[in-house]
């Protein structure tokens, strides 16, 4: 798969995979599928659900420590800036040959690689939070998060 046809799936994934409606409920339901697919996979991974910045669900399995809450923290923070997963925006400033410091941020507080997915409702555009997976390699974090999204969707 080529550089443009993976953000396009990329971003088609970000347009399919949105909410009727989201909930302390539904956080849990989702915070607790992802760490349940983690656990049968035998994968190490922290999970942070976040939606108008309050911390709605959270988990750590073995294996991860407080490096991995720094790159929860970093990740969100490219999701937020640039409206996109962050993994979205690792694959297009690489094949643009660019960084998160020629954009302008700090890379002490940015870090663009997979694994944050930005949370938003059907019918709006708005980012209300992001769906966050630290521990694994950028790509598979990424997809940790939306292979769980599109069982929960249906999709």
């Amino acid at each position: 798969m080529t550089e443009h046809q993976l953000l396009e799936q990329l971003q088609r994934e970000e347009e399919e995979l949105r909410f009727e409606d989201f909930t302390n409920e539904t956080a849990y339901q989702t915070g607790t599928a992802i760490i349940d697919k983690a656990l049968r996979e035998n994968k190490s991974i922290v999970v942070d659900i976040r939606k108008d910045g309050e911390l709605l669900f959270y988990s750590r399995l073995n294996g991860t420590s407080s490096g991995n809450d720094d790159w929860i923290g970093w990740k969100n923070n490219v999701t937020h800036h640039f409206g996109r997963s962050s993994y979205h925006t690792h694959v297009l400033l690489k094949s643009q040959g660019s960084t998160v410091e020629a954009s302008g941020l700090d890379p002490a507080t940015h870090k663009a690689e997979g694994g944050s997915f930005p949370l938003r409702l059907k019918g709006n555009d708005a980012i209300l939070g992001t769906i966050t997976v630290s521990g694994l390699p950028g790509d598979e974090d990424n997809g940790m998060v939306v292979s769980v999204l599109r069982e929960l969707l249906g999709k």
